[in-house]
């Protein structure tokens, strides 16, 4: 799995109420940000073996709110409004399966003749009660393999698209349907249920859950697609189901602390991640005063309950590196050594082509650029990267800074090319513009 969250060679490369008039775009917001949530309602309410009929009818109540509020407006209750009509998508394709022969699931019945609000059932401190979270942990069942579950929660919770997870995993899209194909199959066939078991019979689906959310953070903070940069939506979404997560039971772990510590530090500096046109601004042109101290120091609190035993995650590491430029009071005094030594961890503990290439990052600050293209040409399964913008964003950076403006100006292209986000594209675009003038 691709390790694609805020780090080093991301600073190097350089809401609702807005949108809120706008039905499309607060159609693509609801499908963002309450996927989880409806999918969730659907499974808790029609079943688990109707896994693919919650999806289906989540994106055809998305669609039908995009015709309907386009011409009569926006209704005073639009999450409510797109959960009826996809109940009642659902209820309405199972009535279908009944009358064209098939066997009509007890569930239906049972929904039919009771109230549509179900009774509160009585919960114990160990019941997960968020529908969005309840459903990350069924896609996380240890019957499934930990990248397919991963996978599956990024599509059916989060609201992935395929060349979206395909981009984190560093695969093809192909290879992502196939996988969610077979996981959906399996799903059915071994008859996981939708009920989630309590106490330490959870701590086995944790890491995938801890998976997911890091994704769902990491797209939030650099979308792999678009005109936004920035998905704030997401990465708020994450954070709030990682604050429900430390506060259960199962969750009260080092490393949820750890992946909690390292979301609020990040999301600390998203105020200074573009300029006021819109382009990139790298960590050394950032101005510090503008950081979220509040969230820096919720991190902080969440890092210091992660150190708690001996256990040290690539959450730990990352939020230590966080940590690190959070608390620099600029640019220079930022504790490169020390960032290096964890990606060096980081690097043993988790190895991936991302972290490599964040280590050798790093190693620049440290020791030199050479050193850093050096570091560049030895990371293990460099193939991988080359369709990756930032390897040559990166790549490109560091001959600017050896004023090899040439080969910098080479690199930037390359990047260009393959860079699909709109403030990507500008910042790469100046600098290639810049290099290539000097080079000229």
């Amino acid at each position: 799995m691709a390790n694609v969250g805020p780090d080093s060679a991301e600073n190097v490369a350089g809401r609702d109420a807005a949108h809120a008039g706008r039905p499309a775009q607060l159609v693509e917001h609801f499908f963002r940000h309450e996927t989880g949530r409806l999918h969730g309602a659907l499974i808790r309410t029609f079943g688990v073996q109707h896994l693919a009929l919650a999806e289906d009818v989540a994106q055809e109540a998305m669609l039908r709110a995009l015709r309907s509020w386009s011409m009569g407006g926006i209704p005073a209750n639009p999450s409510a409004w797109i959960t009826r009509v996809a109940m009642n998508l659902a209820r309405d394709a199972l009535r279908h399966q009944r009358m064209s022969g098939a066997k009509e699931p007890a569930l239906v019945t049972h929904f039919e003749v009771t109230a549509p609000t179900p009774a509160v059932a009585v919960e114990s401190a160990h019941t997960i009660r968020d529908d969005a979270l309840r459903l990350m942990f069924v896609c996380c069942h240890p019957s499934i393999a930990p990248d397919a579950q991963v996978v599956l929660a990024l599509k059916v919770m989060c609201g992935f698209s395929t060349g979206e997870i395909a981009r984190a995993f560093l695969t093809s899209e192909a290879a992502i349907e196939k996988q969610l194909t077979r996981t959906k199959q399996r799903i059915q066939a071994a008859g996981l249920g939708f009920d989630i078991p309590e106490g330490e019979s959870l701590t086995p689906r944790l890491n995938g859950v801890l998976s997911a959310l890091y994704l769902l953070f990491n797209e939030g903070y650099k979308a792999s697609a678009g005109e936004r940069l920035l998905r704030e939506e997401l990465c708020q979404e994450a954070i709030r189901l990682g604050t429900l997560l430390v506060a259960h039971p199962a969750g009260q772990t080092p490393r949820s602390h750890a992946l909690l510590a390292l979301m609020y530090l990040t999301s600390a500096r998203f105020p200074t991640r573009l300029d006021d046109h819109g382009d990139l601004l790298r960590l050394d042109d950032q101005d510090r005063t503008k950081w979220n101290q509040d969230l820096i120091e919720r991190g902080l609190v969440h890092l210091v309950a992660a150190a708690r035993g001996d256990d040290i995650t690539e959450y730990h590491l990352q939020a230590g590196i966080a940590a690190c430029h959070c608390t620099a009071s600029d640019f220079a005094s930022t504790d490169w050594p020390r960032i290096l030594r964890h990606y060096d961890q980081l690097q043993e503990l988790k190895p991936s082509p991302i972290v490599a290439l964040n280590r050798a990052v790093a190693v620049a600050q440290v020791h030199g650029a050479q050193a850093g293209l050096a570091a560049i040409d030895a990371i293990p399964q460099r193939d991988r990267l080359e369709s990756h913008y930032l390897l040559h964003a990166v790549t490109g950076e560091l001959h600017w800074r050896l004023s090899d403006h040439a080969a910098a100006a080479a690199s930037f292209r390359r990047a260009l090319q393959l860079a699909e986000v709109g403030p990507e594209q500008l910042h790469l675009a100046r600098r290639l513009e810049r290099a290539s003038e000097i080079s000229a």
